[in-house]
């Protein structure tokens, strides 16, 4: 993080990967502080609005969908779990593997803490009018794209 009072050198405020960083270290910071005053976390918000849009799903289904780790689902969903957000029931068709469904009152937390992310997106975008908003994101979502799309 650059002191505040030093000036940024041109080359850097005109170079993209710098600008991006430097911008998602801060919203980094604000959405972990509007989701830990409920005391949740992204990893609890991105499974919780990946089941209220996609259904009931495997835990290997939440983690492409959700983009998280499989490593890190099983210890997230074990949280949402003991907070009564999700629940687990054997699969039908293999019961090795479980399914898991968002409860209401997981749905009463999204909506809660769908309300606290967009206080932080407000904050974070605050210098921008709502067109300008709606092109970052647009610009943002197609260099995403671009680079999560498989080469060959």
């Amino acid at each position: 993080m650059e002191h505040p009072s030093a000036p940024t050198p041109s080359r850097l405020r005109t170079t993209p990967s710098w600008l991006l960083t430097q911008t998602a270290a801060h919203a980094a910071r604000l959405v972990t502080t509007a989701l830990g005053a409920h005391h949740a976390r992204g990893y609890h918000y991105r499974l919780l609005t990946t089941l209220a849009e996609t259904g009931p799903a495997s835990q290997a289904d939440l983690g492409r969908h959700s983009g998280i780790d499989r490593s890190d689902i099983v210890a997230t969903l074990n949280d949402l779990a003991d907070r009564h957000l999700v629940r687990r029931q054997p699969d039908p068709t293999d019961r090795r593997r479980n399914i898991v469904h968002i409860t209401p009152a997981g749905r009463r937390e999204l909506t809660t803490l769908q309300h606290a992310l967009d206080t932080a997106q407000d904050t974070l975008l605050a210098p921008l009018d709502p067109t300008d908003r709606r092109e970052l994101v647009r610009l943002l979502d197609l260099l995403l794209t671009h680079h999560h799309e498989p080469k060959g």
